[in-house]
């Protein structure tokens, strides 16, 4: 098994190998419910929209899960791929790029400074250089003590790190005022990012989707995971970083026609 994990970094995908559908369905499901948020978030937000405030308010606890889901599959995911190092660098630049858009187009105050796409990219350099090292963990302890260390950390935003009901510590207020390790899930006060995600804790839920992918780089993936289902959200899963780059502007454009037309229609 070890060996196989590190085979499936090194080498890339056969031509004969058989995609993993459901895998893109699910992908695809989170990224059409990342969408709809981000749509409420704008519409609110920037927009203005009472209906917006609403929506972004009713539905704030539901996104944890749909990008959790993201970033599982992203893990798993990071088992069928030749170069974990290659795809992160590349999707570091693309982050950064985003950083340096958001900042110029909304302002300091919603720029995205540390969101999924900067995470992931974190995560795939981190899977790439220890591919080696995780090679020789079996998978089912690898799984386990990674989602542990993200249930554990998973409030670590809040200055403190623990299980509910069993124990918390406070961790040192010298690690947020410093303003320098907001990436690690100790933003200061002042720390401000429109699309927030740490790589503690959210790195080890994308490494317990690593250490589980190893079953689908051995096909050994239940046989309905390997068929079609809903070919719409496949199609999302296929292209998900194209179409997470393109719906902000197109949910930007289609806002700001309809406030357009709504001044018009009703001049204040």
């Amino acid at each position: 098994m070890a060996d196989n994990a590190a085979e499936a970094e090194k080498k890339p995908a056969s031509k004969g190998k058989k995609r993993i559908h459901t895998l893109d369905e699910l992908r695809g499901l989170a990224v059409f419910c990342m969408i709809f948020y981000h749509a409420f978030y704008s519409i609110g937000v920037f927009f203005q929209f009472e209906i917006g405030i609403t929506l972004i308010h009713f539905f704030s606890p539901a996104e944890p899960y749909f990008a959790g889901l993201f970033i599982l599959i992203s893990g798993i995911s990071s088992n069928l791929t030749h170069s974990n190092l290659e795809r992160g660098c590349k999707l570091m630049f693309i982050a950064y790029a985003v950083t340096i858009v958001t900042f110029f187009v909304v302002g300091p105050a919603e720029t995205i400074r540390f969101g999924i796409l900067h995470m992931l990219s974190v995560a795939m350099i981190a899977y790439g250089l220890l591919t080696k090292v995780n090679a020789l963990i079996p998978m089912w302890a690898g799984i386990a003590v990674n989602i542990i260390l993200f249930i554990v950390t998973f409030t670590i935003t809040q200055g403190y790190i623990g299980i509910p009901f069993l124990f918390r510590a406070v961790l040192p207020a010298e690690w947020y005022s410093s303003g320098i390790f907001y990436m690690f899930g100790m933003p200061s006060a002042s720390f401000v990012s429109s699309d927030y995600f740490p790589i503690i804790p959210w790195l080890f839920l994308f490494f317990a989707g690593g250490f589980f992918g190893r079953l689908a780089a051995q096909k050994k993936f239940p046989e309905f995971t390997y068929k079609k289902h809903i070919p719409f959200l496949a199609f999302f899963g296929r292209h998900a970083l194209l179409i997470y780059l393109v719906h902000q502007p197109v949910i930007f454009g289609i806002c700001y026609g309809v406030k357009s037309i709504m001044s018009l229609v009703s001049p204040q």
